[in-house]
């Protein structure tokens, strides 16, 4: 075991109770993981992950690790880390942790900087940070690196934009963009954790309020679909027209957020942009309006904006602070100081869902290991089959069998000569 640096190594016992219960969710996952062991196939092979240090991404650890990989952990969020779980992978499983629930900006960036010092062969990110680090500061190490996978949407944006610019010089697999990924984790995995999140922290009734969810991708579909299902009034802003029309389509009322700021109750932002909700809008809020970020980095809400113009804050609850506008009088509610609040005030997503998830993440690495040096520089896919063969592990672990193409079925995708 190399060096850690967590909050507590004696928590170590309840984090490898809480790691083994999610384990129970991860079938997938586990399956993959005990082939990583017959075969070795990440033997040797240096890890970075930047991730957030929960039960579920402890499993993808103990499966790259029975694969004969050696692993570095770092947090991707300073208020996401489980201590405990920290602790356990330290403790139980001989991983150099660096990690803390509360980290501040300086000590996240040193942990980048100590896990780049093992000359990684593989970073899986969270957000592009690693990646970015490593090219902004260490291009020499670039060399080194076999490839890199990306969890979040933010990421492979950021991934995209250092292609453009030429300075992405290994491959890169978007695992966000695979579909038992996004299709699941960010619609089902966020929809229920953001929720879960928002209840945690305040005990609000949710049935009733006019929810105002700002971003209709996958996460935010997820969002809105789970606030309407508590019974809130939801409300989505869009820039894009596609997703907005989508919105309307799918019953939700749309339109701009400075509109939608008078009438909110409960504001979420799910976009992978920067002040989605800024200074004008939080001036226009309601009394007691609560206003919260599902997005990967703190950006989606203009914070030091709205420290500039309120007085405060005052803790009321963990995670709760009240800002009172010099304006207006009025009093807005920030929850988690603008992070991510499925991570900072509950769990994250339900294992199950992570199960697809790191399941992609596993077989990514292992994919970017077995093609060394084939795959050209930039963004890429993660194949369709293994995409397939995750969602058919899925379907064996939930007992669910479906129908099968018949022969002539094949012919008849295959061809062109049959028509009216």
């Amino acid at each position: 075991m190399k060096g850690y640096e967590i909050r507590d190594i004696g928590l170590a016992e309840r984090g490898r109770q809480r790691i083994d219960w999610a384990a129970r969710e991860m079938r997938v996952l586990g399956l993959i993981g005990q082939r990583l062991a017959r075969e070795k196939a990440l033997s040797g092979i240096r890890i970075v992950a930047c991730v957030h240090v929960t039960t579920e991404t402890a499993n993808l650890v103990r499966a790259l690790k029975a694969g004969g990989a050696q692993a570095v952990v770092i947090a991707s969020n300073p208020l996401s880390t489980q201590d405990d779980v920290a602790a356990s992978l330290v403790a139980d499983e001989g991983v150099a942790v660096y990690a803390m629930k509360g980290e501040d900006t300086a000590t996240y960036r040193r942990h980048v900087d100590i896990a780049l010092d093992t000359h990684p062969h593989v970073i899986i990110d969270d957000g592009g940070d690693v990646v970015a680090t490593l090219m902004s500061k260490r291009p020499e190490q670039a060399g080194e690196i076999i490839g890199s996978t990306e969890e979040t949407t933010t990421g492979v944006t950021r991934l995209r934009a250092m292609e453009r610019a030429g300075r992405l010089p290994f491959p890169a697999i978007a695992v966000n963009n695979a579909q038992t990924k996004h299709l699941f984790d960010n619609r089902y995995g966020t929809g229920q954790s953001t929720l879960d999140g928002i209840i945690r922290a305040t005990n609000i009734l949710i049935a009733g309020r006019t929810v105002v969810v700002a971003g209709y991708g996958m996460c935010g579909r997820g969002v809105a679909m789970r606030a309407r299902g508590l019974g809130a009034n939801v409300i989505v802003t869009e820039v894009d027209p596609i997703r907005a029309v989508e919105a309307a389509m799918d019953g939700y009322r749309v339109m701009p957020m400075m509109a939608a700021a008078e009438i909110g109750d409960v504001f979420i932002t799910v976009t992978g942009n920067r002040d989605v909700i800024d200074v004008p809008h939080l001036e226009r809020m309601k009394d007691g309006a609560i206003v919260c970020n599902a997005g990967h980095f703190d950006v989606e809400v203009n914070v030091a904006g709205l420290r500039r113009v309120a007085d405060g804050p005052i803790r009321l609850r963990p995670f709760v602070d009240e800002y009172r506008l010099r304006s207006t009088g009025r009093r807005v509610i920030l929850l988690g100081e603008g992070r991510l609040i499925n991570l900072v005030a509950a769990e994250g997503h339900p294992a199950s869902v992570m199960d697809m998830s790191f399941s992609n993440q596993a077989l990514a690495v292992e994919y970017l290991v077995k093609h060394r040096g084939k795959l050209s520089a930039g963004v890429h896919l993660l194949p369709r089959e293994i995409d397939q063969e995750i969602a058919q592990l899925k379907l064996t672990t939930m007992g669910i069998s479906i129908d099968e193409l018949t022969p002539g079925q094949r012919d008849y995708l295959s061809s062109w000569e049959v028509g009216t």
